[in-house]
């Protein structure tokens, strides 16, 4: 029964994933990745995009080569694979098979039902499916993370039942924490693992035992895995491109708009950053309701001696992500990819102990206890199936009915709800109506010019909104684009000047939410315009 369920789980989260998979158009970090992907094409490993390592690009590169092909064998039949598409394939991919990691790591922690109920959550949510098609590391960085994590815990049982191979699970843990380097370059969360294994290292009779020179193989196995997966770690360019990420001086953009308020949003800014509320209030509006009540639930029983041992992972899980999470000053939502799967499990807690409860009040030890489990199961799984068919394939746009429903949709956290997913159409709009040579600012001048060049018209110039050098360059018949989610400290007094004082010349729409607004100028907003570029 569990296989069958699992395999209907990963079928169902796979189609989720990659139906309509190219139909948003690329966000401003994807491009670069696509970039990155076009160098290695034709000028083979360079340390371009090196602040980030190598294995998603690599993956990329053969999915968007793979893509290609298919699209030349089946183009009779016009079975076209979009860039977009290809791009963010790999990441769909993985993320679907997190649900039978999740099914697996759960299970050597709570028990297969537990397991089951995570799995078919992580399946179904729709802000799990929203992240799984963003082509960034993080989705990949929580499946490697779940890989070692799997063999980590395995090891501990295998080694308590006093099973001699138990080793070989460390050294595939340290394997799989080597692909989540070359994945993104995240060493504090071995903090994790290893915090897990010193709780348990001064318990009398403990069998777990690595000692000091298997750690040090540890880190030796866990290196070459590394390297093997992220060869551009050798390339000084790539180095050179880590020491500008790291110092802050590649941050594009001065804020990040938080319900309807802007704030600084480099990491050192900490608690003058973007508020530390971020997270927290993403879980109470991004979460289908049902599973939100259930992690009310659950909460209390995480700190239960009847759980078991597995919850103390859970915990240091929880712990060391939302303590440095909360208090940091630059947040994405996209960051919470790795935080997602705790609250699943610990609504699948509270879940579990709640129907188990209920099933055997009503039905004592009757046949009938079992049925009502599996119906209550389907009930509960079946809510965040349909609030995830209601926003397809805008999965990122779902709001609960605590966060305003779907009317609120894109007034939390715009920049990562939207994701620059209506470029195409923009430059579209603008491809049939600007004359030659026209200039079009805006905040993402490389990505408009991609679609531009899709779209024809190479002629376009594209500059940006928060340079004010070239804002009192524009003239009348120029366009200026105000994408929801690129709003800054830098452009906000040209958004409000165009709100208030001009008609849009066009609105694009996602899911009947304005997602764009283009502005033609003419001799009065132009004048507007200038006056508050030359302040």
């Amino acid at each position: 029964m569990i296989t069958v369920v699992l395999g209907v789980l990963l079928l169902f989260g796979f189609a989720l994933r990659v139906n309509d998979l190219g139909v948003e158009s690329l966000g401003e970090d994807e491009f670069n990745k696509l970039q990155t992907v076009q160098e290695y094409r034709t000028d083979g490993l360079t340390g371009k995009n090196g602040e980030h390592p190598f294995l998603m690009k690599g993956l990329q590169t053969v999915s968007i080569a793979s893509a290609e092909k298919l699209n030349n064998l089946f183009a009779l039949q016009q079975l076209l694979i979009s860039e977009e598409a290809a791009l963010r394939f790999p990441l769909a991919l993985f993320g679907t098979f997190t649900i039978l990691l999740l099914f697996l790591l759960v299970s050597e922690l709570f028990g297969p039902s537990i397991a089951l109920v995570s799995a078919a959550l992580w399946a179904f949510e729709p802000m799990a499916i929203g992240f799984d098609r963003i082509a960034k590391e993080d989705s990949l960085v929580l499946f490697f993370f779940l890989v070692t994590s799997l063999f980590f815990v395995k090891s501990q049982t295998k080694a308590e039942r006093g099973e001699a191979n138990w080793i070989r699970y460390v050294w595939g843990a340290a394997a799989g924490f080597g692909a989540l380097m070359a994945s993104k370059y995240y060493p504090f969360y071995l903090s994790i693992i290893a915090g897990y294994y010193h709780l348990f290292l001064q318990v009398p009779g403990n069998k777990w035992n690595i000692g000091n020179l298997r750690w040090l193989k540890f880190f030796v196995v866990m290196g070459v895995v590394f390297l093997i997966l992220n060869p551009t770690i050798v390339l000084p360019d790539t180095w050179r491109e880590m020491l500008k990420f790291s110092s802050e001086s590649r941050i594009g953009h001065d804020s990040y708009e938080y319900m309807g308020r802007l704030y600084p949003h480099k990491v050192t800014d900490w608690l003058a950053g973007v508020p530390w509320t971020f997270y927290y209030v993403f879980i109470a509006v991004k979460t289908s309701v049902i599973t939100l009540a259930f992690l009310i639930i659950g909460l209390p029983m995480m700190f239960k001696r009847k759980l078991g041992d597995g919850r103390l992972f859970i915990l240091l899980w929880a712990f060391l992500w939302f303590t440095p999470f909360t208090v940091l000053g630059g947040k994405f939502t996209r960051y919470f990819t790795f935080a997602e799967p705790l609250i699943l499990i610990v609504a699948a807690v509270g879940f579990c102990f709640t129907v188990k409860w209920l099933s055997e009040k009503l039905f004592a030890a009757s046949p009938f206890a079992g049925v009502c489990q599996l119906i209550l199961f389907a009930a509960f799984v079946a809510v965040p199936f349909v609030n995830a068919l209601s926003v397809t394939p805008h999965f990122r746009m779902f709001t609960n009915p605590i966060g305003g429903g779907m009317a609120a949709a894109g007034s939390y956290f715009p920049h990562d709800e939207f994701y620059d997913t209506s470029t195409g159409e923009m430059i579209a709009d603008i491809a049939a109506i600007a004359p030659p040579n026209a200039i079009v600012a805006c905040e993402t001048p490389a990505l408009l010019e991609y679609y531009a060049g899709k779209a024809g018209r190479l002629d376009l110039k594209f500059v940006s909104l928060s340079d004010k050098t070239k804002v009192v360059g524009l003239k009348a018949g120029d366009f200026i684009v105000i994408d929801r989610g690129r709003r800054y400290f830098s452009n906000t007094p040209y958004v409000d000047y165009l709100e208030n004082s001009a008609a849009p010349l066009t609105e694009i729409m996602v899911m009947n939410i304005t997602s764009a607004r283009i502005y033609e100028l003419d001799d009065i907003s132009l004048t507007g315009i200038q006056a508050i570029a030359k302040q």
